[in-house]
C-alpha cells in the first residue's frame, strides 16, 4: 500500500477513473450489442435509429481511450457494412 501523501492521492484518483472507464465501456458494448442484434433480426427501420446513436458513442469512446482509434474504425465498418446489406 502507498505511504506517501502523494500515492496515496493518485491511487484514489486511479479507483475513480478506473469506476468511470468501467461504466463507459459497459455502455459502449451495450449499445454495440444492441445495434448488433438489430441488424441480426434484419429489423433495418431500428438499425437505422440506432446507427448514429452508435457511431457518436463509438467515437467517444476512442476518444476517451477506451478503445483504440482503429478498433472503433473497425466496429463502425462493419456495421455499415451489414446494415447495407440488409438494406440491399
Amino acid at each position: 500500500m502507498a505511504n506517501h501523501v502523494s500515492a496515496l492521492k493518485a491511487a484514489r484518483q486511479i479507483e475513480r477513473r478506473t469506476e468511470v472507464n468501467r461504466m463507459r465501456r459497459t455502455r459502449v458494448r451495450n449499445q454495440i450489442r444492441a445495434m448488433r442484434r438489430a441488424l441480426e433480426t434484419k429489423n433495418i427501420e431500428e438499425a437505422n435509429k440506432l446507427l448514429s446513436e452508435t457511431f457518436s458513442l463509438v467515437d467517444r469512446a476512442a476518444r476517451w481511450g477506451v478503445i483504440k482509434k482503429n478498433t472503433a474504425a473497425r466496429y463502425k465498418s462493419r456495421m455499415h457494412l451489414r446494415l447495407k446489406k440488409l438494406a440491399a
